[in-house]
């Protein structure tokens, strides 16, 4: 390694091969989530105060099921790949593992309970 150069070092991806396709996968669910937040306010909101039959009815109907769960999906996996930078600057050694696995975990957690919950009441 002593023999690489500044210019070969910073030829390709970065040190980890993966900025790119991070930055990209950002991006791009920055820009869904653009497009699903106000769908899901617009479809979700005029269910809010409503009685739970009323509700079961709304969300039996595809389009606001697939909305909130998409909503939820998108939202909670970019909320991941942005907390898992966040730990990744601020964090060091043994601690940035264990943090990044417990968000990890939680985020999959919270992605399984919507899907369970949306599909409770769809079905």
């Amino acid at each position: 390694m002593v023999f690489l150069t500044d210019r070969k070092r910073a030829t390709g991806m970065g040190a980890a091969k993966t900025g790119t396709a991070h930055f990209w996968g950002m991006t791009v669910s920055s820009v869904a989530l653009l497009i699903l937040v106000p769908l899901f306010i617009f479809t979700v909101g005029p269910m809010l105060g409503e009685n739970h039959a009323t509700v079961t009815a709304y969300f039996s109907h595809p389009f606001p099921a697939i909305v909130a769960l998409l909503t939820f999906i998108v939202g909670l996996l970019h909320f991941k790949n942005g907390v898992t930078v966040l730990i990744e600057d601020y964090l060091q050694g043994l601690s940035r593992k264990i943090w990044i696995i417990v968000m990890t975990c939680v985020s999959y957690a919270a992605i399984a309970t919507a899907v369970f919950a949306i599909a409770r009441i769809a079905l």
